[in-house]
């Protein structure tokens, strides 16, 4: 059984506390948005022109998401306490979760919308997409 647990925003650890109730191969999945740093590459590279790579804020960006990728992963790697992969990935968030559960047993993530309230905006938009998209079973946790 391979579980994907989707290590996201200020809810992954209670994603990472419903995995401890499972067996299996775990892995830990965190998705950076590629809009802000690409927004960041483009308005640079309009501005400025594409002769100062060095200087173009969109790579302080994407060395800054890597670095915060690699810290939230370490720290839910611990916080699970068992065996574990971690995988840090770029693009549209919702379709690489997508992506990452095609050969996943269980997905597990959390809501993440307005969760005052039952129903359907207790799910932001990427959340909506990967229940709606999942090639799984989904465990979806109520964040405490």
């Amino acid at each position: 059984m391979t579980v994907v647990v989707w290590i996201a925003g200020d809810t992954w650890q209670d994603c990472v506390d419903a995995a401890r109730a499972y067996s299996g191969d775990f892995l830990l999945l965190h998705v950076s948005d590629h809009d802000v740093p690409g927004a960041a590459h483009g308005a640079f590279a309009g501005l400025f022109g594409r002769g100062h790579p060095a200087r173009d804020p969109g790579s302080r960006l994407d060395d800054l998401a890597a670095g915060h990728a690699t810290q939230i992963l370490d720290a839910a790697a611990e916080r699970l306490g068992l065996p574990c992969a971690k995988e840090a990935r770029v693009g549209r968030v919702e379709h690489e979760v997508v992506a990452a559960a095609r050969e996943a047993s269980l997905l597990i993530l959390c809501r993440d919308g307005d969760v005052s309230h039952v129903g359907p905006r207790s799910l932001g938009p990427a959340t909506r997409f990967v229940v709606d998209h999942a090639p799984c079973p989904v465990l979806l946790v109520w964040p405490s």
